[in-house]
């Protein structure tokens, strides 16, 4: 009898378990949960963030002992970055009395060669950690304090992709509009591409047979757009002028149409308070109306900084 009532028992665990298997839904696989996700990646303002991780440095601390930072880097958008895309650097101390200290790593140091961007299967984007270890700290003699400001400054390469959907109508004027699949409007693209750089509206204007699209660029984020030519790896150091500053590239295409002419015509737009505008036109083929993408893609670098304070006190004799 116990050996009855033991096998059913087991019987009716197993079949519990393969109930509960069927059941269970593999991650992403709902529409609306992939659809949540791809919403995340594919939008947002952030590139690279990086925050210092509590009592590393700690707020104060005695000489003799080295400074030791620990920082926690993330790529926040969906660009993936290679090792030799981005970069942190240390500054705002005194290099005789706090040495010894390598003040320049790249962002994927230790981290498997790269720093990947949110994806679907990862929507917060790839993270590491870095350590930033000095000599012994010396203050000169009669130097009972010292108290830096450490600069952070995170210097990267960074791309943008735009997709917004426009409406083309090549019989603007000749169809009325209860014939069309829809009518040329004005796209408005808020919360960003992923990016600190992104396209926050699209005119759309219709001449006859050639589509005229103003692309507003914008500087999303709070630091500042580079030239995608500014050497990144020393960019705290290095002086910067105008040469480098606010310059995005560009390039726009679509599927179905022909590109005649894109201002500016070096495929650069300068950013003036922090916005820029890209003006193309474009040969529409057919005779219908129809919805299709605008492909915009940015490149660019950027900088950006943190701050943290330490206090460094004479130690006892």
């Amino acid at each position: 009898m116990k050996k009855s009532v033991k096998a059913v028992t087991v019987l009716l665990i197993f079949v519990s378990l393969l109930l509960t298997s069927c059941n269970r839904v593999p991650q992403g696989e709902r529409p609306l949960e992939t659809e949540a996700a791809l919403r995340l990646v594919q939008t947002g303002t952030q590139g690279v963030d990086v925050k210092t991780i509590t009592d590393y440095p700690p707020a104060l601390l005695y000489d003799k002992n080295p400074l030791t930072l620990l920082l926690e880097v993330r790529n926040r958008g969906n660009y993936n970055l290679e090792a030799q895309d981005c970069f942190v650097e240390i500054t705002g101390f005194d290099p005789n009395i706090v040495s010894g200290m390598t003040a320049i790593k790249s962002c994927a140091e230790n981290a498997g060669g790269a720093l990947e961007g949110k994806n679907l299967y990862n929507t917060e984007g790839g993270f590491n950690q870095l350590e930033f270890t000095s000599s012994p700290i010396t203050l000169p003699e009669k130097v009972f304090t010292y108290d830096p400001k450490l600069n952070i400054v995170m210097c990267y390469n960074y791309h943008t992709s735009a997709r917004p959907i426009v409406c083309v109508d090549p019989l603007i004027y000749q169809v009325t509009s209860e014939q069309k699949g829809c009518m040329p409007k004005d796209v408005s693209l808020g919360g960003g591409q992923g990016a600190p750089v992104g396209v926050s509206y699209v005119g759309v204007d219709m001449v006859g047979k050639k589509a005229i699209f103003e692309i507003n660029v914008k500087n999303l984020a709070s630091g500042r757009v580079l030239s995608a030519d500014t050497d990144i790896r020393n960019c705290a150091q290095t002086g910067l002028d105008y040469r480098n500053l606010d310059k995005v590239n560009y390039e726009v295409s679509m599927s179905s149409g022909t590109l005649i002419d894109c201002k500016p015509r070096d495929h650069i737009v300068r950013l003036t308070n922090g916005q820029g505008k890209i003006v193309c036109t474009f040969e529409i083929p057919g005779g219908a109306a129809y919805e299709t993408p605008l492909a915009i893609d940015l490149d660019y670098s950027y900088v950006d900084s943190t701050t943290k304070q330490i206090k460094v006190i004479k130690s006892p004799e």
